[in-house]
């Protein structure tokens, strides 16, 4: 939609099919605005229409600007000796080259009223700094004349064209490389940028004077093949267009915009950027993310033969309380492997921890199978945790649901709740339930914590991350609840 100022929003008389095409035009007036050398203002009438808002302004990139303040939310009233007064009853651009000045700087001031079907839609207002006008050259008459068309083609109410189509990417400013391609397709002008991008692509010859389809096929294939029909597409397309084009060296973004006059077609603008380094740092990322996640996979396997080895070494002691605790650092063993499975299929360094709790919620389950029936289920949403955080909050929540089926549900039965909850602040706070036998009596959780393991790392991890962690008596009912708060959006301690 189109961005109005809110303190003129309700002054401004613009319908939803002018506000889309005023959307348009500001999205693409950085063209005009750097060929031309000169700032730009677009005016709209106001609920009166003697009045006139401005709601956009955009400055050269090319040239120095000619006005200091923005102008947004700035009013023109009853003035009809105003340009942008007199060009929109007129319905004709207007301008002037008195050179009169503005914070004591000479500047050239026009007025492109904008036609859209029989209705004037807005003005744009077009200032150039003649302090800062560069010497005229072949780069600087190509880039005012096809301003010229450009301001003749908004009046008419084709720039943008009809069939704008909004474009990814930052917008590309013509200093990158400015192609002049004619009407039979025949190179006519390029900037100085735009050769050297060429040149990368492999050119050896000149640009001028050859005709651009035929001469980048044979850059992007090394060979004279029949013309592509998506490149052909591209530059004789009523609309604009962006295209990528790349050889084993070199990347370019190329975005074309037809260029028309009353009586048709007179030829094509081409802007282009060079973008071989980003590709090349794009091919870096997509290799690393890609070494990353087969990082992940391996540990996972790896420690998925540790597990086994530790169960293999459970069933072969004759202690029960080494056994015991061999099952234990299963369980922990496991838990660590399956945020590490889930990493190795991400593409963001987010876990979506939904799943990691369900996998060890069911591993805690198994656990409890051979001495009773323990039902474990998730009551809300963890949602996406940072990698630095899943594999510590993995290991408490595996052991407060070992705590809680090992002392809680000591009878072997029983119920176990895990609830998540994001907290304003950015936090999460994750309790732990279980429908058992309570607390012992003047429990302390300090002194349980020195000489149980599973509560020990708790504390530690906890601890690590900048948490809080409390085990108390159930408030709603029988047994007891364990709740750890961590914040997310800061580092961990």
């Amino acid at each position: 939609m189109l961005r109005i100022p809110e303190r003129i929003a309700s002054r401004v008389a613009v319908a939803p099919e002018q506000s889309e095409f005023l959307e348009a035009l500001t999205e693409d007036w950085h063209l005009l605005a750097d060929l031309s050398f000169s700032d730009l203002i677009l005016w709209v009438p106001g609920v009166d229409d003697n009045e006139f808002y401005a709601i956009a302004q955009i400055r050269p990139a090319t040239g120095p600007t000619a006005l200091d303040d923005d102008v947004v939310g700035e009013v023109i009233a009853y003035d009809y000796e105003h340009l942008v007064t007199e060009a929109y009853l007129s319905r004709e651009i207007c301008e002037t080259s008195d050179n009169r000045l503005q914070a004591g700087i000479p500047v050239d001031v026009w007025a492109i009223p904008l036609i859209v079907g029989d209705e004037c839609v807005g003005v744009v207002e077009r200032h150039t700094n003649q302090m800062g006008v560069r010497a005229p050259g072949e780069l600087e008459d190509h880039y005012l004349a096809v301003a010229d068309t450009l301001a003749d083609m908004a009046w008419r109410g084709v720039f943008p064209d009809p069939g704008h189509r909004h474009l990814t990417g930052s917008p590309m400013r013509v200093g990158e490389g400015f192609l002049l391609v004619s009407a039979d397709e025949i190179i006519e002008y390029a900037s100085p940028n735009a050769v050297s991008a060429y040149r990368k692509l492999g050119l050896t010859g000149d640009l001028i004077g050859e005709p651009i389809i035929p001469l980048t096929l044979r850059l992007l294939n090394g060979s004279g093949e029949p013309v592509d029909r998506s490149l052909a597409a591209t530059f004789r397309s009523s609309v604009s267009e962006q295209i990528e084009l790349e050889t084993d060296r070199a990347s370019l973004t190329m975005r074309t915009l037809p260029l028309t006059s009353a009586e048709g077609r007179i030829g094509t603008v081409a802007v282009c950027r060079d973008t071989t380094e980003l590709r090349r740092k794009e091919r870096q990322l997509i290799t690393k993310d890609a070494t990353i996640r087969e990082i992940h996979h391996r540990v996972k396997n790896n420690l998925q033969t540790v597990s086994a080895l530790l169960r293999l070494q459970a069933r072969r002691v004759e202690s029960p309380e080494a056994a015991a605790a061999l099952g234990e650092a299963v369980a922990r063993v496991q838990s660590i492997a399956v945020v590490h499975e889930i990493l190795s299929r991400s593409l963001t360094g987010m876990v979506q921890f939904d799943d990691v709790a369900d996998r060890l919620l069911k591993l805690a389950g198994d656990l409890a199978a051979s001495h009773g029936s323990v039902h474990a289920t998730r009551d809300g949403e963890f949602g996406e945790i940072p990698a630095a955080v899943a594999t510590s909050l993995s290991l408490v929540l595996t052991e407060l649901c070992q705590n809680a089926i090992e002392h809680g549900l000591s009878e072997g039965s029983g119920r176990l709740v895990v609830s998540p909850r994001r907290l304003d602040d950015g936090s999460l706070r994750v309790s732990v339930v279980d429908e058992g036998q309570g607390l012992p009596e003047n429990f302390q959780l300090c002194d349980q914590g020195r000489t149980s393991l599973g509560l020990s790392i708790v504390t530690t991890l906890i601890d690590d991350l900048g948490g809080d962690f409390t085990l108390t008596a159930n408030p709603s009912g029988v047994g007891a609840q364990a709740v750890v708060t961590i914040p997310l959006t800061t580092q961990s301690r």
